[in-house]
Formats: structure tokens, C-alpha cells, sequence
């Protein structure tokens, strides 16, 4: 079978003709191969340089229902110079798919390795089966997992006509970075598949996920084969046979967000205001149907991570307790607020998990340091993203939150950017947050943990989140977990986010009836005193929406 000596230029537009990402500045080999419609090609990445194959190296043998590629040289240098190593690739059909599996091997530490797949139609691309976008003639990168990468899951969809999708699916047993990078030209799009090893495990050998591809004639063929491939590899429950949601959180129609203290020191509501609020709240929806939310219960947002007590200026722990304590004879639900992985190094603490910051594959150090908390228009940089694969971390967050569970009573507890998952140096996170939320629930059962945002894998431990998803496939989402709004939903009146960062958004009252999504409302410092009339209107479009009259 003849191997094509395409290049990194073959087939796309140079200079690019829309937003673009960095590339090389010459004509990088590519030798690919022919199967199915489709041109295979492939890189590998080490810690010090990119190779790519040798195409007098190349031998592609064939198998049943696919081929074998084979290549026992690498070059580098835009193929001025070669390099030991091997790679092997094999690419089959099933049915109308297309799977394949690559690895490598050489004599240096491999950090990723790429596919470069020619044949992609373009069309307007939908991430993780939410909705489609048109790039026009721009280049699209896109990430897993989801923090600013744009994949809670690795799928991507591209809408070649409205009966005709073209499918990109990571097929992956564990949580390991992935990347999609689509470069247009006339007769589709040059994508690069790219699959990233544990930065924890240095290894001079690679083996990709499986990755699949192919052509499927509706939203639900191609996106139901990846979420079933999702359910059997992580152990992804359906809600309604769900073990680890307990019956309140069933008949939550409701949740109120009562925020406390910003960052800067500024009380929004103390703990007196908030049960004011619940008893007025009573009167107009059963409290059983009501899930309290409290960011910033702990004084000032994010600066006092990882501590966890009751403030003293919001009324501290006699406060807290007695809004807990009086809300539950009212059948309210309680949820506090704790940060996943931000930490204040600055506090005399930090010293008993200071071994669990965060250092990206590459061993560069990553921090949460994209707020201008204190608005003088440049970012903060006190706090490190830790990493709950480090003991360490784990255990001091595990201790913190089962305080407050046992202290206070506590329904369930919320974790913040608990979607944040980075490939590092020291532990995978993803294995640490499920052991985090396994150990809670060994020691409280009944108590619940609930996400700001996820990526699939962790809707196997957690059932609940802030950011909704797969709005175009909605058993991608639905079938296994629910959602409300985010806490910085503009309150009602001129739109505060509280405690949050965005400042101020427009507010909208009206609750569709039909809308998946529970309905929240943001409290803040004037909305209880000013906006109560809207508060009533969204409580009752709630009611209308649960059935509750």
C-alpha cells in the first residue's frame, strides 16, 4: 500500500485565512496512508522536540478489516535529520466506523502523540454535544478535560448537512488529556488527534486511547455509541436508579443561593439575614422543595481556603448552626461551599499541604491566578491550584468538610472548579477526587457532594452540577446527573453576581416550564429588601414548573 508524502502544508490554507494557532514556519513531514476516505499520519512529542515518520521506514501491512502501519524510524529537523524509534498503528473498520489505536516508543520520555487525519469534512462543529458553531475559515482547537478548553467529554461533532454527521470520539478507559486541532483548507480539514501520556508516569513508550471516526446520519448515532462507551468504562449511573442521590434531592424544585462575604470583606447577607430570608421563603414554597446554596459562609471568598470555619462578622458558629438547625424545622436543605483545589499560601496552614501544588506535565508551576479579586486590574497570585491526587490535600479537605458535616448538620456539600482537571507532575486528580468523595460518603452517607462543573468521568461520583451540557444530545447530560444555576447568576434588580467575579449581568425572572435546569435565585445585599416581588415570581414559576400548584 503506498504511503503519500503529504506535508504539514498539504491541503490547508497558508497563510491562514481566519484566527489561527502557532505553527511551524516550513514544510513538516507527514507521509501518510490511504484507508476508508481517509489519510493517516502521525507525530510523536517528547519533553525536548516533535518527530514524525521516516517514509522509507513506513511498512503498512494488511489485516482483517483494517491495516497495520509500521514505522521503525523517526525524523526531526523538518526530516534533516532521523532519530531512532518505532510506532505502530492499527486502523479498522466496525460497521461504519472507523477505531484505531497508536502507539510509540523511543529512547527519551514520550509526552504525547498525534494522529493527523486528512479527509475530515468541514462543516459547523459542535463540542461534546453542545451546539454547533460555525468557524467559517478560522482554526479550532479544542481541549479535554473541560476548564476553558471547551470538552466536558472528548467528542466532537461536524455537521456536514442536516442528515450527515461526521464523528470524533476519544474512546478512553481513564482521564488523560486530549486535543482536537482542525485546520481548514478547500477539501476539508487537516485534524490533528492529539492524545497526552500521565505527566505522573514519564515513560519512553506511549499508547493512545482508541479513537473513533466516522459518518452517522442523526445527533443520536453519533453521539450514543461515545456516552455508552462513557457508562461502561467509568461506572456512570442513570439518575433515576442512582444510589447516591437521596430522596430530598429529588424534590429539589428550588435552589437559593444566599451569598455571604466577598473576597474584599464585604457582607452580602449574615447568617440572621439568610434565616429571615428562609422564613419569608417558607411562606411561598415548602421548604422540603428548597436547596440552600452558601458561598462565601466561610468569610472572605476564596482568601480564607482552605480554613472552613464560620465567620464571626456573618454571626460565626452560634450563626451558622442556628440557620441550619431552624431551617431544617422548616425543611430546608444545607449546602456549603468549599474550594476543590484553591488554597491560600500566604496562611500559616498551608504548610501541611504545601506538597500538593500543581506543576503542569512540562513541571510548570499552575496556578489559580486568573481573578482580579482586588480590581486593580491585573491578576492575584496567593493561590496555587492544588491537586486532591496528593494525599496531603485530600486529607486536609476530607477532614475540613466532614467537621462541618458532623458540627453543623449539613446536607451536602458543594466543590468548587471541581471540573478543574490538569495533567501534572505528581498524581492524577481525577483518581483523587473520586477518592475524596468515596471516603465522605464511607463516613456520612447520606451527605452528597455537588459539582460547579464536570467532565464525564466524574458524573460517576457526582451527581449534581452547576454548568449544564450536551444540549444538543441531552441523554449525554440528563441520563445521568441534574443541574441549577451557577452561583453567579445575576441577581434579581441590577444583576450582582456576589460573591463571584463577573461583577454584574443582566437578570431575567421568567422560569420556562419545560426547562431542565432547577431554578435558582441569587440572593445579595438588596435583593430580599428591594426585589421580594421578583423572588416570589421565579418562586412561583418554580412551583409551576415542579407541579406543585
Amino acid at each position: 500500500m503506498q504511503v503519500i508524502p503529504l506535508t504539514s502544508s498539504s491541503g490547508v490554507y497558508l497563510p491562514p485565512r481566519g484566527e489561527s494557532f502557532f505553527k511551524f514556519s516550513y514544510d513538516f513531514p507527514e507521509p501518510s496512508v490511504a484507508f476508508a476516505g481517509l489519510q493517516f499520519g502521525f507525530r510523536v512529542f517528547t519533553f525536548e522536540n516533535t518527530y514524525g515518520l521516516d517514509a522509507a521506514h513506513v511498512q503498512v501491512r494488511t489485516v482483517s478489516d483494517g491495516i497495520e502501519i509500521e514505522c521503525s524510524q523517526f525524523v526531526w529537523a523538518g526530516g534533516q535529520m532521523t532519530a531512532p524509534g518505532h510506532l505502530t498503528a492499527l486502523v479498522r473498520r466496525d460497521g461504519s466506523n472507523i477505531l484505531w489505536q497508536v502507539s510509540a516508543e523511543m529512547d527519551r520520555p514520550i509526552r504525547s502523540i498525534a494522529t493527523v487525519l486528512r479527509g475530515v469534512p468541514r462543516g459547523r462543529i459542535s463540542p461534546s454535544a453542545n451546539q454547533f458553531f460555525d468557524p467559517k475559515d478560522n482554526e479550532v482547537l479544542l481541549q479535554y478535560p473541560y476548564l476553558g478548553g471547551g470538552l466536558t467529554t472528548p467528542l466532537v461533532l461536524i455537521e456536514k448537512s442536516p442528515q450527515q454527521y461526521f464523528v470524533l470520539s476519544a474512546e478512553q478507559e481513564k482521564v488523560r488529556g486530549v486535543r482536537y486541532y482542525l485546520q481548514p483548507g478547500d477539501a476539508g480539514y487537516r485534524t490533528e488527534l492529539i492524545y497526552e501520556a500521565a505527566g505522573w508516569e514519564r515513560s519512553n513508550r506511549i499508547t493512545s486511547c482508541r479513537w473513533r471516526v466516522g459518518y452517522a446520519s442523526s445527533l443520536e448515532a453519533a453521539a450514543r455509541p461515545h456516552y455508552a462507551h462513557l457508562e461502561k468504562a467509568f461506572s456512570i449511573p442513570d439518575w433515576e436508579t442512582r444510589r447516591d442521590v437521596p430522596g430530598w434531592m429529588r424534590e429539589t424544585n428550588l435552589v437559593l443561593a444566599l451569598h455571604g462575604m466577598h473576597w474584599t470583606g464585604y457582607i452580602f447577607n449574615d447568617f440572621t439575614r439568610m434565616l429571615e430570608i428562609l422564613r419569608w421563603t417558607n411562606t411561598q414554597i415548602p421548604g422540603k422543595n428548597v436547596l440552600v446554596f452558601l458561598p462565601a459562609w466561610d468569610g472572605r471568598y476564596y482568601w480564607n481556603y482552605p480554613i472552613y470555619k464560620a465567620e464571626p462578622r456573618l454571626g460565626g458558629e452560634d450563626g451558622l448552626r442556628r440557620l441550619v438547625d431552624e431551617g431544617h424545622r422548616m425543611g430546608f436543605r444545607f449546602m456549603p461551599m468549599f474550594g476543590t483545589n484553591s488554597a491560600n499560601k500566604t496562611l500559616a496552614d498551608f504548610r501541611h499541604f504545601s506538597d500538593a501544588t500543581t506543576e503542569r506535565i512540562d513541571g510548570n508551576a499552575y496556578d489559580l491566578d486568573w481573578v482580579d479579586w482586588d480590581n486593580d486590574r491585573g491578576m492575584e497570585g496567593w493561590s496555587p491550584f492544588m491537586n486532591l491526587g496528593v494525599a496531603s490535600w485530600r486529607n486536609w479537605l476530607s477532614e475540613r468538610i466532614s467537621e462541618v458535616i458532623e458540627k453543623y448538620n449539613v446536607d451536602a456539600y458543594f466543590l468548587d472548579i471541581v471540573g478543574g482537571w490538569q495533567n501534572n507532575t505528581k498524581a492524577d486528580m481525577f483518581e483523587g477526587t473520586r477518592d475524596l468523595v468515596a471516603g465522605l460518603r464511607r463516613k456520612h452517607p447520606d451527605i452528597v457532594p455537588v459539582g460547579e462543573m464536570h467532565y464525564d468521568a466524574l458524573m460517576a461520583c457526582i451527581p449534581m452540577y452547576q454548568v449544564n451540557s450536551a444540549d444538543l444530545y441531552h441523554p449525554g447530560f440528563r441520563k445521568y446527573v441534574r443541574t441549577y444555576e451557577h452561583l453567579s447568576r445575576p441577581a434579581p434588580g441590577r444583576g450582582s453576581t456576589g460573591v463571584h467575579e463577573a461583577g454584574f449581568g443582566h437578570f431575567y425572572p421568567h422560569v420556562d416550564p419545560k426547562q431542565f435546569v432547577i431554578p435558582t435565585i441569587t440572593v445579595v445585599d438588596d435583593t430580599f429588601d428591594k426585589y421580594r416581588d421578583v423572588m416570589a415570581q421565579v418562586i412561583q414559576g418554580a412551583k409551576v414548573r415542579a407541579g406543585l400548584g
